[in-house]
């Protein structure tokens, strides 16, 4: 990150950005017909948990298998579970009826690494581990999942940056506090006119525009922000640009800072906007990896919003908190250092991404002597509101919600904690998707700029 200028910081705005959003989805043909051997072998893991269980650092153990590695990380530091049992969870009808629609058109490109004739819902609901390109269209279904079709607004969420450990006392190190993390989708809306794909996609041939403005606290980033545009062509890059309040300039910045651990604010923090809510990095810019699918825990069913604290690990979870048994498809991710992406900072990542929710409840991240070095999990709810006592976003249907998320340095034993909605904002239901509540002009530097406070 250029020195000298105190930017916003990437992690800590971005800790929300874990986020992107409450997700739904229904399985994939290949999900819900698998019976497969690697399924076979999961059920059988001697150290089996069931509804009831509760996971503490002195049993960890029954779930090691059962878990990532950096998830586990996260249970003997502290952070428990309640085990519950599983439910199913499915796509809003406005997406699947979208899939039925078109699903059948997409296609790889020759290369085997973009999507062509994408226009609505899932691109590959048929999934077939046989196939050479599961993991890349895995992957784009990742890219155009049920959760945010058409725009999202998460407002007013908030997060501590801590240092993680058993028992460890509860004390923030720094508290960051975001006005808006919001995006808007050109391509594959479901829900919200223009359907199924804006106009404007086809002059600037952009897939999505994100922003993530003003920041409110802490208060020597305050104001500050970015906005991010993702286009289609597999050989543009995004077009990055931030505000400093300091310095009052707008800045234009490389890709390569996305995946970018350094906070240039001086602040710490644990998110890099490559990795907001999962995966979020131009996709052709990587390789993929089928690892397998397999009966794993994760939180998809939170019964708290906002999120508690977790009192056993110094904060940097939340728990006690629901888990079940889930299938998830494992694939490993690897920059293209050596064509089209020379300055990722991470070997490569491992995600754990639901056949269901479509979304990743966490992702494990290594450094380049591939050793762990940083862990994400989100807790996501399912239902038809964000928080029970909603007014505004109330949904003819049941979606999901990430409700929180956290992201781990397990070399340093520091976490980012994000609480949607925030446990010390003005708005309490904080997530509007698909509502329209945002549209294509809050995506430019001239409404950043008239925002920050």
């Amino acid at each position: 990150m250029p020195n000298g200028v105190r930017a916003w910081t990437w992690r800590a705005a971005a800790a929300a950005a874990v986020v992107i959003a409450g997700m739904v989805a229904a399985p994939s043909a290949f999900a819900q017909q698998t019976t497969t051997t690697t399924q076979t072998r999961s059920t059988r893991n001697p150290y089996s948990v069931r509804p009831g269980d509760f996971i503490t650092y002195a049993n960890a153990y029954k779930v090691k298998n059962l878990v990532s590695p950096g998830v586990y990380y996260k249970v003997v530091s502290g952070m428990t579970m309640k085990i519950v049992p599983s439910e199913r969870i499915d796509w809003p009808p406005p997406y699947r009826d979208a899939t039925e629609k078109y699903a059948d058109q997409v296609r790889l490109s020759p290369d085997g690494r973009t999507v062509v004739n994408y226009v609505a819902g899932q691109p590959f609901p048929f999934l077939d581990p046989n196939d050479p390109n599961i993991a890349t269209k895995i992957i784009w279904n990742n890219a155009f999942r049920p959760i945010t079709t058409d725009d999202y607004d998460l407002r007013y969420y908030d997060c501590d940056v801590v240092n993680t450990g058993l028992h460890r006392p509860y004390r923030v190190i720094d508290y960051y506090q975001i006005g808006h993390y919001a995006g808007y989708d050109e391509v594959g809306r479901t829900e919200v006119e223009p359907l199924p794909i804006d106009p404007d996609f086809r002059k600037t041939n952009r897939y999505w525009l994100f922003a993530l403005y003003p920041i409110l606290a802490p208060e020597n980033d305050r104001g500050g922000g970015f906005i991010r545009y993702r286009y289609q062509n597999p050989s543009k890059g995004d077009d990055i640009w931030d505000w400093n309040p300091g310095t009052r300039r707008v800045r234009r910045l490389n890709e390569g800072l996305m995946t970018d651990a350094v906070n240039n604010g001086g602040n710490p923090t644990d998110y890099d906007p490559d990795h907001y809510s999962g995966f979020n990095a131009k996709i052709e810019e990587y390789n993929y990896k089928f690892l397998g699918e397999k009966t794993m825990l994760a939180s998809v069913n939170a019964a708290h919003s906002p999120e508690i604290t977790c009192q056993t690990d110094g904060g940097g979870s939340a728990c006690p908190e629901n888990w079940e048994m889930r299938q998830l498809y494992i694939v490993q991710t690897a920059p293209r250092w050596n064509t089209n992406n020379r300055q990722a900072l991470h070997s490569r990542s491992i995600l754990y991404i639901d056949s269901e929710v479509w979304f990743e409840p966490y992702v494990d991240e290594y450094d380049v002597s591939g050793q762990l070095w940083q862990n994400h999990i989100y807790w996501l709810t399912y239902r038809d509101r964000p928080v029970p006592d909603a007014r505004v976003a109330i949904y003819p249907f049941k979606r999901a919600f990430v409700v929180g998320a956290s992201a781990t340095d397990v070399q340093s034993g520091q976490a980012t904690m994000c609480y949607l909605p925030g446990q010390h904002t003005p708005e309490r239901e904080c997530w509007y998707i698909n509502m329209g509540a945002v549209g294509r002009d809050f995506f430019t530097t001239q409404a950043m700029v008239r925002a920050a406070p």
